[in-house]
């Protein structure tokens, strides 16, 4: 049976999130859905991370097996003609039987996005966290290289998170102002339950001047996460990047991505 990988790039904003539940509208409910009716058979689509309410994707990574045979052409505009507005397949692969879209993926990017002015934002309402008060960046950018390497992210987890080992691979975390914005991207093997919203959440307490930027290595030293900052609203977080070994040959994730921030 032929097994497809799909990109898909979505605005999370009406989600319950990617995975699919029964009293919710989901991602993963709303592609399955279109993809079955192109199939014309019903078709379980997985994805490499389930990202939350909320949360957004430029480049999310799915798979599925079908008996049904379409050109690639078709499977994308067939798809697509299915979806809603707020979700679209950005390209269609064949890929091996032995390819998984979760557990194939050697590594993840997140961008999450804070507009730091006084003004509110309109057409981005959705899209960012906004932060009235000044952010000072070089304290933020120091306090982000003590979380660099692999630990214990005990403290930048989830009480509800289900993964078996708190320890993780952080292996980027810059933190960049473009304006009004300011940009935190996050690159590691996998990711934690809510962990990229909490360490944003305690860089901008850095930022604001709240701690020092030592203090964020202790927080991760601590493994508490009653001592960390704030969990980041989902809003302001796109999963813009799942990496896989170049024998699949999928395409790249767009640069710039999103809004060429």
């Amino acid at each position: 049976m032929p097994r497809l990988a799909i990109g898909i790039e979505y605005d999370g904003t009406s989600f319950c999130g990617w995975q699919r539940q029964e009293h919710a509208g989901s991602i993963q409910a709303a592609v399955e859905a279109a993809v079955s009716a192109v199939a014309d058979e019903p078709v379980a689509v997985n994805a490499a991370g389930r990202t939350d309410a909320g949360v957004h994707a430029t480049a999310q990574v799915a798979h599925f097996d079908t008996r049904a045979v379409r050109n690639l052409r078709s499977w994308l505009l067939g798809i697509n003609s299915n979806l809603p507005r707020a979700v679209t397949l950005t390209w269609v692969r064949e890929v091996p039987a032995g390819f998984d879209a979760r557990y194939s993926a050697t590594a993840r990017t997140y961008r999450y996005l804070i507009l730091n002015r006084t003004a509110r934002p309109a057409l981005r309402r959705d899209r960012v966290w906004w932060v009235a008060s000044g952010l000072t960046l070089a304290p933020m950018q120091a306090a982000a290289a003590e979380l660099l390497g692999e630990h214990d992210f005990s403290a930048f987890r989830a009480a509800q998170c289900q993964a078996r080992s708190p320890r993780r691979d952080l292996q980027r975390l810059a933190v960049d102002r473009r304006g009004d914005f300011i940009v935190v991207e996050c690159r590691a093997n996998a990711f934690l339950h809510h962990m990229v919203r909490n360490i944003v959440g305690s860089l901008v307490r850095v930022g604001r001047g709240e701690a020092d930027p030592s203090w964020l290595g202790e927080v991760l030293r601590g493994r508490d996460r009653r001592s960390a900052g704030m969990t980041a609203p989902a809003c302001g977080l796109y999963l813009t990047a799942v990496h896989y070994p170049a024998r699949f040959d999928l395409p790249a994730p767009a640069a710039g991505c999103p809004g060429d921030l």
